[in-house]
């Protein structure tokens, strides 16, 4: 499979334009992965056009590509957002990678009652850099069109406001409901996952209350850091997108 790279600015190049890797992708691409004149590629904007192309010429400042043909992939009309509570070490960014390999549409990081990670001051735009960071890799190296957004940190009386919009589904062990088995209605789905310690249960009934569905996966607990992409496995498959 070619190589696939990803500019920040809209593409408007059409079969015969050129396209100019410039910054730390040209680097990527000539630097750390080698590319060279005549190797076959992809490039995209994260919005949903897709170039294919023959490298022309290729250094650490400057990659050049002669597009073969163009595609614009529609956004999904159905959104699936995780929520994603600040978890301690990595395991909320490891939440974010794999949930980007396997297609999430957005990011939302929740500072939970339970969270021993906490963002505030310069940390907190730390944070969020860093997931889009990560979202933005995983979603080159899983070669998709959309990238996801990463959005502000929420709290839980940003969720409760949420809940009314969306179709949210919290992951909690103890819940009757299995996801397999929970009808997803219609409109944007919200997955919600608790940290290490779980979601504590006044919030539990906050989000109750407004509207959300308590789920769960199976008879086992999930770590924090994986439990998101297991559902977001199953609600694919719900939704058709596998």
């Amino acid at each position: 499979m070619a190589l696939h790279f990803v500019v920040d600015a809209p593409l408007d190049a059409r079969a015969g334009d050129t396209v100019d890797l410039t910054g730390p992708e040209a680097h990527h691409a000539a630097g750390v992965r080698r590319v060279r004149a005549g190797e076959a590629v992809t490039v995209g904007d994260g919005s949903g056009v897709w170039l294919t192309g023959v490298v022309v010429s290729a250094d650490p400042r400057r990659v050049c590509i002669e597009v073969g043909s163009r595609a614009e992939h529609p956004a999904p009309t159905r959104r699936v957002t995780l929520v994603q509570a600040l978890a301690k070490g990595d395991r909320d960014e490891l939440a974010v990678q794999a949930s980007t390999e396997l297609g999430v549409d957005e990011i939302v990081p929740w500072q939970a009652a339970r969270s021993v990670s906490r963002w505030a001051g310069p940390k907190l735009e730390r944070g969020v850099q860093r997931w889009t960071t990560i979202a933005r890799e995983a979603a080159k190296q899983a070669h998709r069109p959309w990238l996801p957004l990463v959005g502000a940190p929420a709290t839980t009386r940003d969720l409760v406001a949420r809940a009314g919009r969306t179709r949210m589904l919290v992951l909690e062990p103890s819940a009757t409901e299995r996801l397999s088995e929970v009808d997803l209605g219609e409109g944007d789905v919200d997955l919600v996952v608790g940290p290490e310690g779980g979601i504590a249960p006044d919030e539990l009934d906050e989000l109750r209350d407004a509207g959300a569905t308590l789920v769960r996966l199976g008879d086992t607990v999930l770590r924090t850091s994986t439990a998101g992409p297991a559902a977001l496995g199953v609600v694919n498959v719900a939704l058709g997108r596998w």
